[in-house]
């Protein structure tokens, strides 16, 4: 397993730099600071690292909790894809999923979004005769908002002088679109309702319907897949074991069982943090990838948070938490004519709508439901679980409906919480037969996640799976840059950026590219991964 336990880690001193989490952004941090020669720390209160991109195992099943597919990472030449290679030394690789990557479904009507932008268009222009124009200005609209998110986020890591005298001219662009909904922008665009349903389907990738989400995340979102989806080589786990070895070549370390329960500021200036167990470990650098929030309103002292102004009010709220159903059955999805496509189900066309009336009444239709297939998109499942099969679903669930059970124990929550989460269980695996009916029957395991369990694994004070809201106002925060009001405290994590793999990617680099000062550092690890695997192309031929 990777990660160390922190009771057995020999060196607890002489980092550069400790970093709070391990989720993919202070992995990424860790990786490119130790290829700077750097020694990192990495501080997990989990038993495994990886935040939410660790698996979980229960009988003869296993199961990733947060990653299902991610786009531009089974093509050679995309950012991601490179800089993966960089922070894992090559070790990482990926699947490619079924050409039809995403199935919306919109009541009684299906929409199949297959890899390739000009796959996803022709669907489009079929579906859709007469909004060809429309269409075309969406997908204008989606390169203007992901073409200008570049500077903007560069605009991040710049020191705050340059910020304050250059800062608004690198994010006027953005704004134009990021102040905007969803909704406003395709209202903008069309008035067919199913058009609009359609090019919003994957909102549940950030977890805001239109009429609340910045248009940014959706262009963001939308664009990502347009290559596709794929899935790590030997499950997600495999993240953090090729990451892991890199951080430690140069003496750093990644410790599990290392709960910190504040960082130490002493004189406006962050000197190290104090653990769970109550010790203190220094270091001339700490980073934090426990989230905005869990950062300055649970790891800071209140005179402080009070000292730089900080007020959880003052920002936007966290993200939308969930229920997801784990599944496990001693079948091949193949054979019952089953494929690697997420199905995205909503009982109609008007997302806004849908979320509204079940937020005000659970009894009311699921807003969206998200189906997986894991096993089916790990090319190597069958070698670990021959005959075995997984299935993920998910939906919405504020995390209100469960707080009445936030103070018992994991495991230990009685009787009625139980019952309550099977409600929850028995409404989605009824969704799943009603689509695949060929499965009712055949089901050997499944377990629910709630809101609770988000909290108790990943730490999110909520239960919030996205971290902060992709409101348009998220993007007006100067807060959610690397660069902190306390000296020698910094951010990393999705916050920073935006939500998923590829915004926490990001934001490992971001914040190395500022506390390294090194503003060409993308354009470094291009041409060195790029050399490197020139030579071996030529080694191999």
């Amino acid at each position: 397993m990777a990660g160390t336990p922190w009771k057995r880690l020999e060196k607890k001193t002489g980092y550069d730099a400790i970093v709070i989490g391990s989720g993919l952004g202070a992995l990424t941090f860790g990786a490119i600071m130790a290829k700077q020669g750097k020694k990192i720390l990495l501080l997990e209160k989990h038993y495994v690292p990886g935040g939410f991109t660790h698996v979980f195992k229960r009988k003869e099943y296993e199961w990733d909790v947060g990653i299902h597919y991610v786009g531009d990472m089974h093509k050679e030449f995309t950012f991601f894809s490179i800089l993966f290679d960089y922070i894992t030394d090559y070790q990482l690789k990926w699947q490619e999923m079924d050409e039809v990557y995403d199935r919306i479904i919109l009541g009684e009507n299906i929409y199949d979004f297959k890899a390739g932008k000009e796959n996803f268009l022709e669907m489009l222009y079929e579906r859709f005769p007469g909004h060809e124009n429309e269409i075309d200005t969406y997908i204008e609209k989606v390169y203007k908002s992901v073409g200008s998110s570049k500077k903007f986020f560069q605009e991040r890591a710049f020191p705050f002088i340059i910020s304050k005298l250059f800062g608004s001219i690198f994010k006027r662009k953005y704004y134009e679109l990021s102040d905007r909904t969803t909704k406003e922008v395709l209202d903008e665009i069309t008035d067919n309702q199913e058009l609009k349903a359609v090019l919003a389907g994957q909102y549940g990738d950030h977890g805001m319907p239109p009429g609340e989400s910045s248009f940014a995340i959706q262009s963001v979102v939308n664009k990502h897949y347009w290559k596709g989806g794929a899935f790590p080589v030997g499950g997600c786990q495999r993240i953090a074991e090729t990451i892991i070895p890199v951080i430690e070549k140069a003496g750093g370390a990644v410790a599990v069982r290392a709960g910190v329960e504040k960082i130490i500021v002493e004189n406006g200036k962050a000197t190290g943090v104090l653990m769970e167990d109550g010790s203190v470990v220094q270091a001339p650098m700490i980073v934090s990838s426990a989230g905005y929030l869990n950062t300055f309103a649970r790891l800071l002292d209140k005179d402080v948070q009070k000292a730089i102004g900080f007020s959880p009010d003052k920002g936007v709220p966290p993200s939308v938490s969930h229920v997801c159903l784990y599944i496990g059955l001693k079948e091949n999805l193949r054979e019952l004519g089953i494929g690697s496509t997420n199905y995205w189900v909503y009982p109609h066309n008007d997302h806004d709508r849908g979320v509204k009336e079940y937020m005000a009444d659970p009894s009311k239709p699921f807003p969206v439901t998200y189906i997986s297939f894991p096993s089916l998109k790990d090319p190597e499942w069958d070698e670990r679980y021959p005959g075995k099969s997984t299935i993920e679903m998910i939906t919405l669930a504020p995390y209100e409906w469960f707080a009445k059970w936030e103070d018992e124990r994991w495991k230990h929550r009685g009787d009625e919480y139980e019952a309550y989460k099977e409600k929850f269980a028995q409404r989605l695996l009824k969704e799943l037969y009603k689509q695949f009916p060929q499965l009712e029957g055949k089901i050997d395991y499944y377990e629910l996640s709630t809101p609770l369990s988000t909290k108790h694994f990943v730490n999110y004070e909520h239960g919030e799976i996205y971290g902060l809201d992709h409101s348009p106002k998220r993007f007006r925060m100067p807060e959610l840059r690397p660069r902190t009001s306390i000296k020698n405290l910094y951010l990393t994590g999705q916050d920073i950026v935006t939500v998923g793999i590829g915004g926490a990617l990001m934001s490992g680099l971001l914040t190395a590219s500022h506390v390294t000062s090194s503003f060409s550092l993308a354009d470094q690890i291009v041409k060195k991964v790029m050399k490197d695997r020139e030579k071996q192309k030529e080694q191999t031929t």
